[in-house]
């Protein structure tokens, strides 16, 4: 099924996989895209250049397709899908972009003038390695002409989204969270992974963890020092510092109390999403209600760390940035959903 495309990404993932080829193909529009939205640093465009290089690894691409045997890839004619893109995290288009081409349909889309630079290059080498994804893929100021959307952005923008494109069959997602729940057994090395997971990408993407779960007796200054050393790449950015520095006079002026991991504050806060340079947390006492907690909410959340085996569909910590093809987001699957166009 798919074979010839499958081939063809399998091949791009392979370049992908390479320094060399990255830094040769990728240098100078990493750098432009930096100087047009400082938040993209080059750190973070090679970092989403990397996971989508391990989602497109042989052995992912085969545990991917083996659930799908039972859909056939489309025949002409072919369905044009418009993808109406966010512009939060780098290349935040790929999975749509993979899922649309893959299935044998075409991709239009309309890039978040934040995220406007790495896809076309990507395009570019998979048009490279396959020639006749040239007349399958457009990218557009303004969408038209199209059988199906796929369509993120804001809560806002998403009434909207929904106002317009309602008629079509489509994807509209929202914004969405992520967390963490520990229970006071972590290692240092999953500590470290949790890190990762809250400060990749300044914490603006839906996987990025904006929230804790901890046992009430729980000691926050190893996990504390930690992410003080972890986060050093994002220490000296000037936008995220602006961010931060308005949140500590906030909390200093209001005297509500707060934890300072250097880069990041900690403070105590019942709701998910959490301002740029800061991560809530809430204290429980029964890791049990919490999971009925985040079953009941699964609509507001994206991806939830943790290694206690009680937290359903729990992921490991470390793993929230580099998300795999089946991990869509809103877990809706995007490749059915196209495939039943």
């Amino acid at each position: 099924m798919f074979a010839d495309n499958i081939q063809s990404f399998r091949q791009l993932g392979r370049h992908l996989a390479d320094p060399q080829w990255v830094e040769e193909t990728f240098g100078e529009t990493i750098e432009r895209q930096y100087r047009e939205n400082s938040w993209f640093t080059p750190e973070f465009c090679r970092h989403a250049l990397d996971a989508i290089a391990l989602m497109l690894a042989p052995e992912a691409l085969d545990a991917y397709f083996a659930k799908y045997q039972d859909i056939a890839p489309a025949e002409d004619p072919r369905r044009t899908v418009a993808v109406i893109s966010a512009g939060n995290i780098p290349v935040a288009a790929f999975h749509d972009f993979f899922c649309i081409l893959v299935s044998g349909n075409d991709y239009q889309g309309k890039l978040s003038s934040q995220d406007k630079r790495l896809l076309p290059v990507l395009a570019q080498e998979l048009i490279r390695i396959e020639p006749r994804f040239g007349e399958r893929i457009s990218f557009v100021e303004k969408v038209s002409d199209f059988d199906a959307v796929i369509a993120t952005g804001s809560n806002n923008s998403a009434r909207y989204f929904d106002y317009y494109f309602s008629k079509y069959p489509h994807i509209l997602r929202k914004n969405r969270n992520s967390v963490a729940v520990l229970n006071g057994t972590e290692t240092e090395e999953e500590l470290r992974a949790l890190a990762d997971d809250i400060y990749l990408y300044f914490g603006l993407g839906c996987r990025s963890v904006s929230k804790l779960f901890v046992p009430k007796d729980y000691d926050f200054v190893p996990f504390l020092r930690i992410l003080t050393q972890q986060s050093q790449p994002i220490a000296q950015h000037h936008q995220f510092n602006n961010n931060l520095e308005y949140q500590k006079a906030v909390h200093l002026m209001n005297k509500l109390f707060y934890m300072d991991a250097g880069t990041f504050l900690l403070t105590e806060n019942q709701n998910y999403a959490s301002p740029i340079g800061m991560v809530y947390y809430e204290y429980y006492d029964d890791i049990e209600k919490v999971n009925r907690r985040l079953e009941d909410d699964s609509e507001l959340l994206q991806c939830i760390v943790s290694r206690d085996p009680r937290i359903t569909h729990a992921e490991p910590f470390g793993s929230a940035q580099s998300p795999t093809l089946s991990d869509y987001p809103d877990g809706i699957d995007t490749l059915r959903f196209i495939l039943s166009l």
